[in-house]
This record gives C-alpha cells, sequence and structure tokens, in this order.
C-alpha cells in the first residue's frame, strides 16, 4: 500500500525558507517519478516542482525557478522540496505525489500522477 506523508509546512514571512519532506512506503521509490503540487483556496491543484527516474533530472513551473529545489534521498524513501526566498503567492497547501510513469512533456501535469499525500500548509506573509 503505498503512504506519503509530508511534512514541514509554516507559517513564514516572505523572504524566509522552508524544507518540505515527503516520507514514502509502500513501493519501489527509486523506480517511480516523484512531484511537488501547491493549491491555493480557490484555485486548481498546480504542479510545483518534480524530479524523474532518468539521471534523475528535475523540472520546475517557471514562478519557482532559482528559488525551489527538490531532490531524494533513496536511502531514507523521502522527497524533499527546499523553498528559499518565498512569496506570499507560495501561499497554499502542499502535496506529494508520485506515479510509475509520466511523460517527461507533461510531468507537472497533476492528473498523470497516482499517489498523493495529505497536504502540508504553507502560509507566506507580506
Amino acid at each position: 500500500q503505498v503512504q506519503l506523508v509530508e511534512s514541514g509546512g509554516d507559517s513564514v514571512q516572505a523572504g524566509g525558507s522552508l524544507r518540505l519532506s515527503c516520507a514514502a512506503s509502500g513501493y519501489s521509490f527509486s523506480h517511480y517519478c516523484m512531484g511537488w503540487f501547491r493549491q491555493a483556496p480557490g484555485n486548481e491543484r498546480e504542479g510545483v516542482a518534480a524530479i524523474d527516474t532518468a539521471g534523475p533530472t528535475t523540472y520546475y513551473v517557471d514562478a519557482v525557478k532559482g528559488r525551489f529545489t527538490i531532490s531524494q534521498d533513496n536511502a531514507k524513501n523521502t522527497l524533499y522540496l527546499q523553498m528559499n526566498s518565498l512569496k506570499p503567492e507560495d501561499t497554499g497547501t502542499y502535496y506529494c505525489s508520485a506515479s510509475p510513469y509520466v511523460p517527461r512533456a507533461r510531468v507537472l501535469q497533476t492528473d498523470l500522477y497516482n499517489y498523493w499525500g495529505q497536504g502540508t500548509q504553507v502560509t507566506v506573509s507580506s
């Protein structure tokens, strides 16, 4: 049974940093494409960052490039999202997700991921 458990969300001021973690279990962690998604109130869930099994290669939505870094520790079955220079528009619930395969060109597409965590709240105040 696949389980994804996020942690690390908090309330911070603009310009601050947070590191989110996602503990995974129940599947072969290093063989799955992993992603971070976020959803703000009234908005659709959007892809923020993803990491695939080839390389691995990382992908980011333009709004977070240069500020966020996705990484994984296969020995700990844990996915991370380091978020620096946070902005109020980064506020939302952040979700960890996994899929055995996602086409590279659609790696931030929400509906291609099979498994989801419960989410962790990030609030950035100005």
